[in-house]
C-alpha cells in the first residue's frame, strides 16, 4: 500500500510539472532575472525588470502553487550556475604567460590575426602581426600555445557612438573583457588530448571548404561551420539582410529538422528501433553543435528535439510552448549569459512565435512572425523591409530546394567530380545575381530608426497579446482590431518622433583619428556633414571603411536615408577617406568643396561615378550655402588650392543663437588670415588639426573668445594629438574643452521647447 502511494505521488508530480504553462512561465522568469543581472544598466531598467519578475513570480506561485518547491529548486540551480559564471577580472600579460587557442578559431587577414585565446585566469581577445612561417605552424591544425609574450593589455572599448555595434557587450557575452595586442611572441604546437583532435577535424573541414568554388565555399561554411569564410562575401550577407531573409543563413531549427528527418528515414530503412534512431540523431546533433561552434540557434533546436524525443519515448505529453520553456531553462543553466546574445533573443522569440502561429496559413504565419520580430529588428538594426513576407515566399523555396541541396551534394562529390561543382557554382551565381539586383534596388527597405528599449518591450508585449488573442479567441474580432489599430498607431507615432524630431543637433562623431561633424535641424529635418572621417592607411593595404560601422549605423539609428549636403574640408584620408563608400550607400544631394579640390587627381578617384558634376559646389571665402533653416558662411580659403591643410574649407553658421566655427586642418597662418579678414566671435569652435600645435593660434583664440572648444582625435593616436602646447594655451586662456578621445560622440541639441545642452556618449570615468 505504501509503495502504491509513493507511485501515485510520483505520477502526480510528473503531470503537475507538465501542466500547460508552468515551464514557459518559469523560463520567462529566469530570462527576466538574467536581463536584470547582466544587462540592466539604469535604475528604470532594473525597476521595470523587477516588476516583470514580480508579476511572473505571482503567476508561478499562485497558479502553480503545488509546484512552488520545484520552482524554488530550479531558481536555486540557476542562481548557483550564475555564481559559478565568474566575471572576467583584469590581469597582466608577462613573458611567462601563455595564450592557448585552436587553429579553427583564428581569423587571419593579410599579416594580422585575431582570436579568442585562453589564459590562466580566463579568456582574452588576442591580435597581432603574423608572418608566413608562423602561419605555416598554425596550419598544422593542432592546438597553438603562444609564449614569450610582449604586448599591451587594455579593456575592450565600448561603442562610442549612437547606433554603433557594442563590441564590449559582444565580448562580455563570451566573458571576455580584455584585449591583448601582441608585439612579439613565439608559437608552440601541442598535439595532446581528444578535444585537440576534434578541433583538428574542424580545421580540416575549413580547409576543405576553402578549396571549393567561392559561393559554394561560402554556403558550406555558413551552413555547417556557422561562419563567413571571407570578408568579400559580406555583400551576400548584406543582400539577404536587406531583404529580411538573413535568418535562413543561420544554423537553426531548419537544419536540425533536415538532419533528423534524413537520419530517421535512413534508420527506418535499416529497421532500427525508436531508441536506436534517437541515439544516432543525438550523436549527429552533438557533432553539428561542435562544428557550428556552438551556434545558439542550433543548440536551441537540438535541445528541443532531444527533450521532445525523451518525452515521447517515455510516453509523456508536453505542450510545445512548455517544451520550449524547458529548453530555455536548461540552456540558461548551461550558459547564464545566454540572453546577452542578440541571436539567442531572436532565436527564442522566433521559436515561440512559431508555436503561437502554427494554426495559421503560411502567408499569415510569415506576416505574424515578421510583426513579432519587428520591435527587435528596429532596436538592434534600425531598419526593415516591408516586403519581407513576399521575399520569404520567393527566396526561402530557392534556398531550400536549390542552395541547400547543391551545397550538401557538393560536399559528397567535390573530390570525386570537381566539374559538377563548377556547374553548381554557376547555378548559384545566377541565383545570387538575381537576389543582389533585388537588394540593390532597395525596394521595400525602410530606414525606420532605432527605438528605445522600453518601446521595444512594450511593442513586443502588445504584439504577443494580439497573437494570443487571435490564437485563443478568434471570434473576438472587434477586440483584435482595436489591438491592431493601437499597434499601428504606436508605430506611426514612434516613426514621426524619429523622422520629424523636435530637436536639432550638432554632433562630433567619434571616428577616431579624423573628423566628421553631423548637423541637423528640427521638425522638417535637414542633414549635413562636415567631413566623413576615414582611416589613415600607412601600409597601403585595403582596409574596412569606418563609415560602415560608425557613420552609417549612426544615420540609420536616426532614421536618416538622405543627406542634404556634405562639406569636404580637404584631401586628407582622415577627413575624406570614407567618402566613396558613403556615397555608395546613401543618397547625397550636394557635395561642397573648396575651389580647386575638384582638380586633385586623388580626390577625383573618390567621387568618379558616384556623384554628378552638377551636384558639386565649389566654395571660396564669402560664399554662402543657404537652407530654409540653416545658413553656412565660408570664411576660408581666399584663393583656389589643391586640397592641402593650408587650403582647408572653413565654415561658420549660427543655430539657436550660438555661432559655430569649423576650420578642418587649417594651420596658424590661415587662422590669422581669417582673424584679419573677419571679426568673428564664436560660441563654439572645433580646434584645427585635431589639437595639433600647428593650429589654434593664441591670438586667434583670443579673438574668437569661445565658450567651449572641441577636439576630434583618436585614442592613443601616433601623432600625440592633442599636443600639450595646445592644451596649455586653452588652460592659460581659461577655455573649457572636450575631446572625442574621452567623451566619445559629443552632441549639442537645441529646439524650440528645450534649452540647448551638451551630452557626451561615454560616461565619465571616476578616477
Amino acid at each position: 500500500m505504501e509503495k502504491k502511494h509513493l507511485w501515485h505521488l510520483k505520477t502526480n508530480w510528473k503531470f503537475d510539472v507538465l501542466k500547460p504553462g508552468f515551464l514557459l512561465v518559469l523560463a520567462l522568469l529566469l530570462i527576466d532575472l538574467s536581463f536584470l543581472y547582466y544587462q540592466c544598466d539604469t535604475l528604470i531598467q532594473k525597476l521595470c525588470s523587477f516588476l516583470i519578475a514580480a508579476y511572473l513570480s505571482y503567476l508561478l506561485f499562485y497558479k502553480f502553487n503545488s509546484l512552488r518547491w520545484f520552482s524554488l529548486v530550479i531558481l536555486f540551480i540557476a542562481f548557483f550556475a550564475t555564481c559559478f559564471d565568474k566575471k572576467q577580472t583584469d590581469f597582466v600579460i608577462s613573458p611567462r604567460s601563455q595564450i592557448v587557442f585552436y587553429p579553427d578559431q583564428i581569423d587571419i587577414f593579410d599579416d594580422w590575426f585575431t582570436v579568442d585565446g585562453q589564459v590562466e585566469k580566463g579568456k582574452v581577445k588576442v591580435s597581432g602581426r603574423i608572418n608566413s612561417r608562423q602561419i605555416q605552424q598554425i596550419k598544422s591544425g593542432y592546438r597553438v600555445k603562444l609564449y614569450c609574450l610582449s604586448g599591451d593589455v587594455n579593456p575592450i572599448e565600448p561603442a562610442s557612438n549612437y547606433g554603433q555595434f557594442d563590441l564590449q557587450k559582444f565580448y562580455r557575452y563570451k566573458n571576455i573583457s580584455q584585449e591583448v595586442k601582441l608585439t612579439s611572441y613565439r608559437i608552440k604546437i601541442d598535439k595532446s588530448g581528444i578535444w585537440n583532435y576534434l578541433h583538428f577535424l574542424r580545421f580540416h573541414f575549413k580547409k576543405f571548404f576553402q578549396q571549393m568554388p567561392p559561393i559554394l565555399s561560402f554556403f558550406s561554411s555558413e551552413l555547417i561551420l556557422g561562419e563567413n569564410p571571407s570578408r568579400r562575401f559580406q555583400t551576400i550577407l548584406n543582400n539577404y539582410r536587406d531583404l529580411g531573409v538573413i535568418h535562413i543563413l543561420s544554423i537553426s531549427g531548419l537544419h536540425v529538422g533536415i538532419y533528423t528527418l534524413l537520419i530517421s528515414k535512413f534508420c527506418y530503412f535499416l529497421k532500427l528501433t525508436e531508441g536506436e534512431t534517437f541515439v544516432f540523431c543525438l550523436i549527429i546533433l552533438l557533432v553539428g553543435i561542435f562544428l557550428s561552434n556552438s551556434q545558439v540557434g542550433f543548440i536551441r533546436a537540438s535541445l528541443t528535439y532531444i527533450l521532445g524525443q525523451l518525452f515521447s519515448i517515455n510516453k509523456l505529453q508536453i505542450n510545445k510552448s512548455d517544451l520550449l520553456g524547458l529548453t530555455a531553462i536548461l540552456h540558461l543553466i548551461i550558459n547564464p549569459r545566454l540572453m546577452m546574445s542578440t541571436g539567442a533573443v531572436l532565436s527564442y522569440i522566433l521559436a515561440l512565435g512559431l508555436e503561437m502561429t502554427n494554426h495559421m496559413t503560411k502567408f499569415k504565419q510569415s506576416f505574424s512572425l515578421n510583426n513579432l520580430l519587428l520591435p527587435l529588428l528596429l532596436f538592434y538594426f534600425f531598419q526593415f523591409n516591408i516586403l519581407t513576407v513576399f521575399f520569404n515566399l520567393l527566396i526561402v523555396p530557392y534556398f531550400n530546394w536549390v542552395v541547400m541541396p547543391l551545397t550538401f551534394l557538393n560536399l559528397l562529390i567535390f573530390r570525386i567530380n570537381p566539374k559538377c561543382s563548377i556547374l553548381f557554382e554557376r547555378i548559384l551565381e545566377l541565383g545570387e545575381k538575381q537576389i543582389a539586383q533585388i537588394s540593390n534596388s532597395k525596394i521595400g527597405l525602410l530606414t525606420f530608426g532605432k527605438i528605445n528599449w522600453w518601446q521595444c518591450l512594450f511593442l513586443l508585449i502588445l504584439t504577443s497579446i494580439i497573437l494570443i488573442w487571435i490564437n485563443e479567441k478568434p471570434n473576438c474580432k472587434k477586440m483584435i482590431k482595436r489591438f491592431i489599430v493601437c499597434l499601428l498607431f504606436i508605430y506611426g507615432l514612434v516613426f514621426l518622433t524619429i523622422h520629424f524630431p523636435l530637436q536639432g543637433q550638432v554632433t562630433f562623431i567619434d571616428v577616431g583619428q579624423g573628423d566628421s561633424i553631423f548637423i541637423s535641424t528640427p521638425i522638417f529635418r535637414k542633414v549635413y556633414l562636415i567631413d566623413v572621417g576615414g582611416k589613415l592607411n600607412f601600409n597601403g593595404k585595403k582596409i574596412n571603411p569606418q563609415v560602415n560601422k560608425i557613420t552609417l549605423p549612426f544615420l540609420k539609428a536616426q532614421g536618416i536615408s538622405k543627406i542634404n549636403g556634405i562639406f569636404i574640408t580637404h584631401q586628407d584620408a582622415d577627413h575624406v577617406g570614407d567618402l566613396k563608400p558613403l556615397l555608395n550607400q546613401i543618397k547625397v544631394e550636394k557635395l561642397y568643396v573648396a575651389r580647386g579640390l575638384i582638380q586633385n587627381p586623388s580626390f577625383q578617384k573618390r567621387i568618379t561615378g558616384k556623384i554628378k558634376k552638377d551636384q558639386i559646389v565649389q566654395l571660396l571665402a564669402g560664399n554662402e550655402v543657404n537652407d530654409s533653416q540653416l545658413s553656412f558662411q565660408t570664411v576660408y580659403p581666399f584663393k583656389p588650392g589643391i586640397g592641402k591643410n593650408e587650403d582647408s574649407l572653413s565654415l561658420t553658421f549660427k543655430l539657436a543663437g550660438k555661432r559655430w566655427l569649423f576650420t578642418g586642418d587649417l594651420g596658424q597662418e590661415g587662422e590669422l588670415e581669417i582673424m584679419n579678414q573677419y571679426h568673428l566671435h564664436v560660441n563654439y569652435f572645433k580646434l584645427g588639426h585635431h589639437g595639433s600645435r600647428t593650429a589654434s593660434n593664441k591670438e586667434f583664440l583670443k579673438a574668437l573668445h569661445p565658450e567651449r572648444v572641441f577636439i576630434s582625435a583618436g585614442r592613443r593616436n601616433r601623432f600625440g594629438h592633442p599636443h600639450p602646447e595646445t592644451i596649455e594655451t586653452l588652460q592659460t586662456q581659461h577655455i573649457p574643452w572636450a575631446s572625442t578621445q574621452d567623451c566619445g560622440m559629443i552632441t549639442w541639441t537645441y529646439g524650440a521647447f528645450v534649452k540647448p545642452k551638451f551630452k557626451r556618449f561615454l560616461p565619465v570615468i571616476k578616477k
